[in-house]
């Protein structure tokens, strides 16, 4: 809906309507106070937002693991010097460090995603960090190195593929964040409040009074879309996991095979209970 629903809607900045008009079959979703279609507001908005989160998710992913690979791999003064940069991004308090930069750059989706990225980065470095380390002692690497390979080659070949999965949720759960960040700062007013986005479709429902008005249909569907999104990529992040994780694979298999040979078995722990 996001990506092809723009399509299929009118000018979301057209003044459609009578303002903070009821759902109806001219308009489904209503019209804002501004008069504008409600529908076409959301679904566009659905574009940007999703934009700015996966845009920002891939971004933050891959400079923590860019720093975090390579504080882990070599060690040393260079993780020492790495380690401590993390650090001081962890102990910086994400939202209030975001609001200072947001209020003094120019408003505009840009913008926010540079907040978001400049903020975010540092767990994923962090995760990244501590994984590596963890592999780093495997025997593989150790072969890789005796082989005479080179340390790009290691960490490009070696490392980074066995961390598919983890990237893969860090890049998701940076997605649900940025997208969650976005909209609360939209909707704090520090984003371009001219562009349609969730977080300006908030911001104008707060505006125009909305709760106090009874106008429901102004912020409804936007949060909903907010949260149906999260549900989605948590969703989405847990059948990856399932797939690519190699204890849930074994733990699937064993499970698989007992039932098969005539046992249940419990949910928690793998005891197995002969049937009647």
């Amino acid at each position: 809906m996001g990506v092809v629903g723009s399509w299929f809607v009118g000018d979301p900045d057209a003044m459609v309507g009578v303002p903070l008009q009821p759902p109806s079959g001219a308009h489904w979703l209503g019209t804002t106070g501004q008069g504008q279609d409600v529908v076409a507001q959301t679904v566009v908005g659905t574009r940007v937002s999703l934009l700015i989160g996966f845009g920002v998710g891939l971004a933050v992913v891959t400079i923590g693991a860019l720093i975090g690979v390579t504080a882990g791999y070599f060690g040393g003064l260079v993780d020492s010097g790495l380690s401590l940069v993390i650090n001081i991004f962890l102990v910086l308090p994400g939202l209030p460090l975001a609001i200072v930069i947001a209020a003094y750059l120019p408003a505009g989706p840009s913008t926010v995603a540079f907040v978001l990225i400049v903020t975010g980065w540092a767990w994923n470095a962090r995760v990244l960090r501590a994984q590596t380390l963890m592999l780093r002692q495997r025997d593989f690497i150790a072969a890789a190195l005796v082989s005479g390979e080179s340390h790009l080659r290691i960490i490009t070949r070696e490392l980074l593929p066995n961390m598919t999965s983890l990237l893969v949720a860090q890049l998701i759960g940076s997605a649900i964040y940025a997208i969650g960040a976005q909209v609360g700062l939209e909707f704090l007013g520090l984003g371009d409040v001219s562009a349609v986005t969730w977080g300006t479709n908030l911001y104008w429902a707060t505006n125009d009074s909305a709760l106090l008005t009874g106008a429901w249909w102004t912020f409804v569907p936007t949060g909903l879309g907010v949260a149906l999104v999260g549900f989605g990529l948590v969703m989405l992040n847990s059948g990856f996991d399932e797939v690519t994780n190699p204890r849930l694979q074994q733990e699937r298999a064993w499970r698989a095979f007992l039932i098969g040979g005539g046992h249940a078995v419990t949910r928690s722990t793998p005891v197995v209970v002969p049937r009647d």
